[in-house]
């Protein structure tokens, strides 16, 4: 989620640039370098280029062509528009709407059936149509793909036709002041009376930057009305002025802005479609022009429908936002003075500013969309968040209690071993209590010979040398069982010997080794001193040794597990391995994933190599890494260091 809010964030900079570059940049080839530059950093560009259709000539130049393959064109040559049939570029431009061709449609040459030509194969391909303001086409935009490894998605297309859109609107405007500032300067030299058109001109190239700076600035809705409204009165006389919004979803326009001199409120805020002018002028897709006269012929006609405020007016204009066929609003102004009477170029002044309005205000709604969106991402990763700390907390338990459960298991199995010579001493004990009691009663008898005091002698002395082998064996596992115990229940750092602490840990571990067929050897030299967690050593040679018996061997297979440790400067490299079933790639990869197990009901809980690859990897400060495949056994190699700091 975070990434696609990233790429809504890159988009919205891409377009703020588009429409700054288009304010800043007179040459179009420079301003073309500049869009695909922006586009780089949304999606794949490495292809990229425009063809424009010149309206005086006809024909089609390329003003900007960057391809890994094919060479540029002159981008001053023009060529005539190749046939749908002969051209993709010329079927996006005939056809008008957006073209998207894989690599199979471009090896069998065919599309919807017709033969097709072009430059060099292209593994896939998009273009879009440039339209004007009357959706008029300009020309096509194109991008595409050599490589299979960087196709566009249906996010790119869309994101790519939506670009398209704002490099129309740049597009038209940058010929139309380019074709504006000729005109100018042409009459200019001829009559001296042109200097006042040239700096109306002038005046409209300003409001035309300052059109493009309220789209690329932060505004709200209402301060940019207020801006627009100014920015228009500096071109025509706007003391009346108002601004519909159209709503596709409800077939309804509101007045979010409205000035007048003789109602200080709008009849309306908000109406059907089909009532008034605004809706006449959107259901024309063109500027109109009335005067008082057709103003009122059209009322009386019939044909303009609830008028909806004064109709005295002296002479009134509006003009459709419209970008591509997409209708924003209507932008109306209007005179109730008889000496203020809008011209022809009035009109085209209110319509030519009205076509930069809508892509303002499109602007505007995308930013209101980007800022839901974003919203709703940050309201989502706030609530992943929240369920991410409670699994980590549920699974920090499930792995506290699964080392609680080990140190049980290690309790039963060292119980049961010591049961065995306690329970011989005892026998012993009885034994010896029983014969002391008839040696007494032959001593009172006076039956009591040298031979039967011998005798009794010999069995004082055999069953305290059974009582003294046992008692030692029982002290032994008692003491092992009691340091391995306190160190997996402590996170203290102590000094300890690496080679008897394993021997005591292997110690403990007998009776899961008992009457299993499985030999464990150690390797490890005798002067080996660490000053580390013995806890979390013997957690670890316990899940190794314990995921060896349940995984590794069948119930009476025998095996070899061989434990080996040395120094490697400041590191202890521990090498464990045992000659078991192994396992394959697929299951190798999901070894350390918490919870996963092949022995689910059998005693395998799926925490045991976990755990043991957060001891290596956090307690210790250190590294593992593990080999495998079926029928060649595990091996685990680790390192840590020698000495941790406390």
């Amino acid at each position: 989620m975070e990434s696609r809010l990233s790429r809504l964030e890159a988009v919205q900079t891409v377009l703020l640039e588009i429409g700054q570059r288009s304010s800043a940049c007179s040459d179009i080839r420079e301003f073309l370098g500049a869009v695909h530059a922006a586009l780089g950093r949304i999606m794949y560009s490495a292809n990229f280029y425009v063809a424009l259709s010149d309206q005086q000539d006809g024909l089609v130049r390329f003003p900007y062509f960057v391809d890994e393959f094919d060479p540029a064109p002159d981008p001053g040559a023009g060529a005539a528009l190749a046939t749908p049939e002969q051209s993709p570029t010329a079927w996006v431009m005939l056809n008008r709407r957006r073209l998207v061709m894989t690599a199979e449609q471009e090896r069998s040459k065919t599309i919807d059936g017709a033969g097709w030509g072009g430059g060099t194969p292209a593994e896939h391909w998009m273009g879009c149509p440039l339209f004007d303001q009357q959706h008029n086409v300009l020309g096509a935009i194109v991008i595409q793909s050599y490589d299979t490894r960087h196709t566009f998605s249906e996010e790119d297309q869309a994101l790519f036709e939506l670009i398209a859109n704002h490099v129309s609107s740049a597009l038209q405007g940058m010929q139309s002041v380019d074709r504006l500032e000729r005109a100018v300067q042409e009459r200019t030299a001829s009559l001296a009376h042109e200097v006042a058109e040239r700096r109306r001109a002038e005046a409209l190239q300003r409001a035309l930057y300052e059109i493009a700076d309220l789209s690329a600035g932060a505004w709200d809705a209402d301060k940019m009305y207020v801006q627009l409204h100014r920015i228009i009165s500096g071109l025509v006389s706007a003391k009346n002025f108002l601004i519909a919004l159209y709503h596709p979803e409800s077939k309804e326009l509101s007045i979010p802005y409205f000035v007048d001199e003789k109602d200080a409120l709008a009849p309306v805020k908000r109406f059907d479609y089909g009532v008034g002018m605004s809706s006449y002028v959107l259901a024309r897709k063109q500027a109109c022009l009335l005067d008082a006269a057709s103003y009122a012929a059209l009322v009386a006609s019939g044909e303009l429908a609830e008028p909806l405020g004064d109709v005295g007016i002296a002479s009134w204009m509006g003009a459709p936002m419209l970008l591509g066929e997409q209708a924003y609003g209507v932008i109306i102004v209007q005179s109730y003075d008889a000496a203020v009477l809008y011209s022809q170029a009035d009109l085209d002044i209110l319509a030519f500013m009205a076509s930069h309005v809508s892509v303002a205000i499109a602007r505007l709604q995308a930013d209101r969309a980007m800022r839901r969106a974003k919203d709703t991402l940050e309201e989502q990763n706030a609530a992943l968040n929240t369920a991410l700390t409670a699994l980590r907390e549920a699974q920090s338990e499930l792995v506290r209690q699964e080392k609680l459960a080990s140190l049980g298991r290690l309790v039963a199995g060292v119980a049961h071993e010591i049961n065995t010579p306690l329970g011989i001493c005892v026998t012993a004990t009885s034994h010896l209590v029983q014969e002391l009691k008839l040696t007494k009663e032959e001593l009172a008898a006076g039956e009591l010979n040298e031979d039967g005091l011998r005798q009794f002698f010999d069995i004082i002395d055999q069953t305290l040398r059974i009582m003294t082998t046992n008692t030692q064996r029982a002290a032994a596992l008692v003491r092992s069982f009691k340091q391995v115990a306190v160190d997996q229940s402590s996170d203290n750092i102590r000094h300890f010997n690496l080679g008897k602490y394993l021997a005591e840990v292997l110690l403990s571990l007998q009776p899961k080794l008992k009457g299993k067929p499985i030999k464990v050897e150690v390797d490890c030299a005798p002067d080996m001193e660490l000053d580390s967690f013995p806890g979390a050593v013997s957690q670890i040679v316990t899940n190794m040794v314990v995921n060896s018996l349940v995984h590794g061997f069948e119930a009476d297979a025998a095996g070899h597990i061989r434990i080996a440790a040395r120094f490697e400067g400041e590191q202890v490299l521990l090498d464990y391995s045992d000659d078991g079933a192994g396992m394959d790639a697929a299951t190798l990869a999901q070894l350390f994933d918490p919870f996963f197990t092949t022995k689910r009901g059998s005693g395998g809980s799926g925490l045991g190599a976990h755990i043991l690859y957060n001891l290596v990897t956090g307690a210790l400060g250190g590294s593992v890494k593990v080999d495998s495949a079926p029928g060649q056994g595990l091996r685990y190699r680790m390192r840590f260091p020698k000495t941790l700091r406390k």
